[in-house]
């Protein structure tokens, strides 16, 4: 099978140009409306070319957390499961952890210069 020619930017360029423009889109197929991260030219398993730019809600779960402790400061590295299934490597900001199956939100932040996905905590409900 040969890859079909590609017109334009790839589908990690236009993820980039999203990010730049303030913009956090993922990615869906048409056929199946299964959503997809990181970007890519054809829907896993399926090998189709279907896929489609939709905005993420921004809201997920923490699914698994670590801390990354150095003389420079610790950060953390989080596995966030978003609302719409995918699931994407971050930071969880103001916090050094925070417990599995916590609610974050989505934002746009500047990491080494280029912009990233970050998350903040959701202060849960009824908290001041």
């Amino acid at each position: 099978m040969t890859p079909k020619p590609t017109t334009g930017p790839g589908p990690e360029a236009e993820y980039r140009e999203f990010l730049r423009a303030g913009r956090f889109m993922i990615q869906r197929s048409a056929a199946t409306g299964r959503h997809v991260f990181y970007p890519r030219v054809a829907a896993p398993g399926t090998g189709m070319e279907d896929l489609e730019w939709v905005a993420a809600s921004g809201l997920g779960t923490i699914y698994s957390i670590t801390v990354n402790r150095a003389r420079a400061g610790s950060y953390n590295i989080a596995l966030v499961e978003l609302d719409e299934g995918p699931r994407l490597l971050t930071r969880i900001e103001g916090v050094e952890t925070a417990p599995i199956g916590t609610r974050v939100k989505a934002r746009i932040a500047a990491i080494d210069g280029e912009p990233a996905v970050v998350f903040d905590v959701v202060p849960p409900a009824g908290a001041a």
